[in-house]
């Protein structure tokens, strides 16, 4: 109920506690002043002023019924996509429709004074601004979630290497469900060989397919973005890991093994070449000392001078 409209029951009873107060000389008086107020405020309450708060203009209360009603379907979005993650996916046509809405309010579309007021009406018109704050979350949430790195330039749809990457994943998750249903009949539920063995191509396509989307994003990929992959395929990595090495216990053979033993064997063998190699410089052979023959004596010189002469 308005303020002067509450006010006038209260007005008997002031003039009440102000008559005995005043003497029963100014009683009249009282009831005069009493009946000047209760018609002032029923002119006022007739005119709306204060008691009816001002509106907004039927075009502002469309742009603002929009971003209402959008704000609400990308909440309602975001909420049942949670987990597993597939906001983006999902999602992006919500979070675009909305960017939308909030333009036309922002950007106070035509010329008119009308449509500058609505977006002074509706943005800045108060200190907690509604409106500015619903579309920062969205934007700061949309951002955090890298969204952007899973769609095409014009955030129209999934990119080509998000969809191969999904339809890679959904294989995936696909022979696990159908192998672990075939084995457990017959073997114990913690040994899963038969999936470790018929989805491991599956499963290293997908994981290769992930360390190449990796390597082009850092490059900047279809999405013209530079950061890391976007929460939905993070999410589908995580949770195929997960299976793959915890609940399955399966592992992967490493391609690069054998460059990484001879690589390891050489720095290994270093050390001892190293040793050896000093130990060989820095041996010394033995000398050997020819002992020059003795200069006979003049004596026998001149023996055997005398024998052949």
């Amino acid at each position: 109920m308005a303020p002067l409209r509450c006010l006038l029951p209260l007005l008997p009873a002031l003039a009440f506690a102000l008559g005995p107060a005043a003497g029963e000389a100014r009683r009249p008086l009282a009831l005069e002043a009493l009946g000047e107020a209760e018609e002032l405020a029923e002119e006022l309450w007739d005119a709306g002023l204060p008691g009816h708060l001002p509106e907004l203009e039927p075009e502002c209360r469309r742009l603002l019924a929009a971003f209402a009603e959008g704000s609400a379907a990308l909440t309602g979005c975001m909420g049942h996509r949670a987990r597993p993650v597939r906001l983006c996916q999902a999602c992006h046509y919500h979070y675009r429709r909305l960017l939308a809405q909030y333009g036309n309010i922002a950007r106070a579309v035509g010329n008119s004074s009308e449509s500058h007021n609505c977006a002074k009406s509706i943005l800045t018109s108060d200190r907690l601004q509604i409106v500015v704050t619903l579309s920062q979350f969205f934007n700061e949430t949309w951002e955090a979630a890298n969204c952007a790195n899973c769609l095409k330039n014009n955030s129209e749809g999934l990119s080509n290497s998000t969809v191969e990457f999904l339809d890679l994943f959904n294989k995936s998750l696909t022979c696990f469900e159908q192998n672990v249903q075939g084995q457990t009949i017959y073997l114990s539920p913690n040994n899963y060989t038969e999936v470790c063995k018929n989805c491991n191509e599956t499963y290293r396509m997908l994981n290769d397919l992930y360390n190449n989307l990796q390597r082009l994003n850092r490059q900047g990929g279809e999405s013209g973005y530079s950061a890391h992959l976007c929460i939905d395929v993070e999410d589908a990595m995580n949770i195929t890991r997960k299976l793959w090495s915890r609940t399955f216990n399966c592992s992967v053979p490493c391609s690069d093994t054998v460059p990484v033993i001879a690589v390891s064997s050489f720095i290994l063998f270093l050390p001892i070449v190293f040793y050896l190699s000093s130990f060989l410089h820095s041996k010394q052979k033995k000398r050997i000392l020819i002992l020059p023959k003795r200069i006979q004596s003049n004596a026998s010189l001149v023996n055997i001078q005398e024998k052949y002469s």
